[in-house]
């Protein structure tokens, strides 16, 4: 999520600043709302994309605690902080309350989700690579995803994971805390996981582009097709999927990870996640107004069937993994393929099917959506925490279940959001989420006492000053009594 691409039609004076700003902000950094005003439309549904996606993410943390699933007597049970497997890792809080729904939820964003991200993320690597260098684009891609990745394991981690500690603790004071941490046999990292596997793809990428140049123009002209032929694509990416998952998923389990110090990963997924990486690489480096993402594409226009086909897919193979569950780790071999095969299925149709509803319905401007695709990467670092504590304060509560996830969701939107819009008021914080810095008005200057007492105001500032004057008096105005009508 840390890239996001954008194109602009022949910019032109004052356009061509802000097409500047734009492209900032697909190679990591931000740009605020009045910075866009001419992007296309597929860019346009794009930097919406965005902003839906990182909602969604909170989304899915914001409800992990409540699944049903986890009143099975493995998971069920909470263990100890210091105990294996470690449960806490993928659920670290447990409620007693549970629902079904939340279920279904978390299993479709499971299988399309990150690999969208994945993909997005890719989609303006050739051109900035392409313009900058390949030392120089990893220097920067390192200081954009690397200083954040230690930044967020070695402070928010442990601040987030403070909780998860204290509902089994004997000692929950934080030196207790600190120790148990630091025995761990791993360093948690949480989602933060995504952002260290995206440096490994593009490290991969900026290989394999050094070692054979040309394989930029085979990405290239496997996606030329993709606008008036998205179907013929998208089954070569079903197919390259399958091949990258379904070894994987049979040889380690499909839900198996691994983590070993800070490097974590789920054991089946990360070709698949490359190979979205690299589709991503090969339209964006085709151009997006004429590829698989085009405005008046094939994808957009039919996008009824493309999100069709992905509810389809996605609940055949959600009856698949219903079945295999029945055998537990004796399914046979073929119910596994078949689990497997469709999961690449439900993946790839999944990806298809927002994409084109977003081609179709997100190409209209929202000051809403353009603040949250600025602040999405600031929102993935920080929101972890603001999950957790939140998941902690509601156990015990006597609350409907869809009410406690709903003020978790909605608690970590506005903690989240705000905290990473305060990180763009100072030049660090700026530069840890890769956003613009956000400049004050200018205050007031104290000058002289004049007939005109607007003097020495920087512009724009009295407005200001007086609409906040008025939202004070009327906030503190004592009510008065009311008046009978005659």
């Amino acid at each position: 999520m840390s890239e996001k691409t954008h194109v602009m039609e022949a910019p032109s004076g004052n356009d061509r600043r802000k097409h500047a700003a734009v492209v900032a902000n697909a190679e990591g950094g931000n740009v605020g709302v009045g910075e866009r005003r001419k992007t296309s439309r597929s860019s346009l549904a794009l930097s919406n994309l965005r902003g839906m996606v990182i909602v969604v993410v909170l989304a899915f943390h914001s409800v992990l605690a409540y699944l049903a699933s986890l009143g099975t007597p493995t998971l069920g049970t909470v263990s100890r902080f210091d105990d294996p497997p470690y449960l806490w890792r993928a659920f670290p809080i447990v409620d007693s309350h549970r629902w079904l729904g939340f279920d279904i939820f978390c299993a479709w964003q499971d299988v399309y989700l990150m690999s969208l991200m994945f993909f997005l993320s890719a989609l303006f690597t050739w051109s900035s690579l392409k313009r900058k260098g390949s030392w120089k684009f990893l220097a920067d891609r390192f200081r954009r995803l690397g200083i954040p990745i230690v930044v967020a394991v070695t402070i928010v981690m442990p601040i987030a994971l403070y909780p998860v500690y204290r509902v089994t603790a004997t000692d929950p004071g934080l030196l207790a805390y600190a120790r148990h941490y630091l025995a761990l046999p791993f360093w948690p990292c949480g989602p933060m996981w995504f952002l260290w596997e995206l440096l490994a793809l593009t490290i991969v990428a900026v290989g394999v582009l050094h070692i054979a140049p040309r394989s930029i123009e085979v990405l290239s002209t496997l996606a030329s097709s993709a606008r008036l032929r998205p179907g013929r694509f998208f089954l070569g990416l079903v197919t390259a999927c399958a091949l990258a998952y379904v070894p994987l998923a049979i040889a380690f389990r499909p839900m198996a990870w691994y983590n070993s110090g800070l490097i974590a990963f789920q054991l089946s997924r990360p070709l698949l996640y490359g190979v979205f990486y690299f589709a991503g690489l090969g339209i964006g480096a085709y151009g997006l107004e004429r590829g698989l993402l085009a405005p008046d594409g094939m994808l957009m226009r039919r996008w009824p069937r493309w999100l069709g086909g992905a509810t389809v897919a996605f609940m055949l193979w959600m009856g698949l993994t219903g079945l295999s569950m029945r055998y537990g780790a004796s399914a046979p071999l073929a119910l596994q393929l078949a689990v497997d095969l469709s999961f690449a299925v439900a993946c790839a149709s999944g990806c298809f099917g927002a994409i084109a509803a977003c081609l179709r319905f997100a190409t209209m401007r929202s000051r809403m959506l353009d603040s949250l695709a600025d602040n999405a990467f600031g929102m993935y670092l920080l929101h972890y925490m603001f999950v957790v504590w939140l998941q902690y304060a509601m156990l015990g509560t006597a609350l409907f279940v869809i009410a406690k996830a709903g003020i978790v969701f909605g608690g970590t939107l506005v903690l989240a959001w705000g905290a990473a819009v305060a990180l763009r008021l100072f030049p660090l914080g700026a530069r840890l989420t890769g956003a613009d810095l956000i400049r004050l008005p200018t205050p007031i200057a104290v000058s002289t006492v004049t007939p005109g007492l607007t003097r020495g105001l920087a512009p724009g500032v009295l407005p200001g000053v007086l609409a906040a004057l008025r939202g004070f008096v009327a906030a503190h105005r004592k009510p008065q009594p009311p008046t009978l009508a005659h």
